[in-house]
């Protein structure tokens, strides 16, 4: 039995990853970035948890510079929610990962989802699900990015599993395969492209099917 087939046939629920992993943006416009950079210039002094912050809390754009301590021009908020919702709308669902997803559904194993981002890009996330899935663990609404272990910890309680009965997938090697690893879940590093950093690694999301 292959090391993956072991680590399937030992798991109650499966965790992915979001972005990278089950869906992909097409159009990045990164507004998010360009609000942080329009701050800098604006003459707030950046710091290290920047990126973290915006993921943290549930606000929209002006929301989120309000907690920077500063205000939005109008013209530049427009420009930034035109750029958000160009890339909301072009958020598409991987065709492995339909395939993955709607196989394991039929298993009857949980499957669930954690993910680091900020609060508008879960929305198209929950539309492309082809179903409702038994957990989602979001950034925004534990208060931590992975890979804090509050995050996998708010995994486990929200499947009422232990650590161990948890295989995580995801695309990053130290938020998706170390973080999870560290506090006892199983972890697959989903590497579609290029180089593997680790020896638990997969090429596309078909293989969870195969197994």
């Amino acid at each position: 039995m292959s090391p993956l087939a072991a680590s399937l046939g030992s798991v109650k629920a499966i965790v992915f990853d979001v972005y990278g992993t089950l869906v992909e943006i097409q159009d990045r416009r990164r507004p998010y970035a360009q609000l942080l950079q329009w701050l800098a210039h604006a003459g707030r002094v950046p710091r290290h948890d920047d990126a973290a912050q915006v993921m943290c809390y549930l606000t929209e754009l002006a929301g989120t510079a309000q907690r920077f301590g500063m205000a939005l021009p109008a013209p530049v908020l427009a420009s930034l929610k035109q750029d958000l919702f160009a890339e909301l709308a072009s958020v598409t669902l991987y065709p492995d990962a339909r395939r993955a997803l709607t196989s394991l559904h039929e298993t009857g194993i949980q499957i669930a989802v954690c993910s680091n981002l900020a609060a508008p890009y879960a929305i198209p996330v929950l539309e492309l699900l082809p179903f409702g899935l038994d957990a989602y663990v979001w950034s925004f609404n534990v208060g931590a990015i992975k890979p804090d272990p509050a995050m996998y910890q708010a995994v486990c309680q929200s499947l009422r599993c232990a650590p161990a009965d948890i295989l995580f997938v995801g695309d990053t090697v130290e938020d998706d395969y170390v973080g999870p690893r560290a506090i006892g879940m199983q972890a697959l590093h989903l590497v579609r492209s290029g180089p593997t950093r680790v020896e638990d690694t997969i090429r596309s999301l078909d293989e969870l099917i195969a197994h």
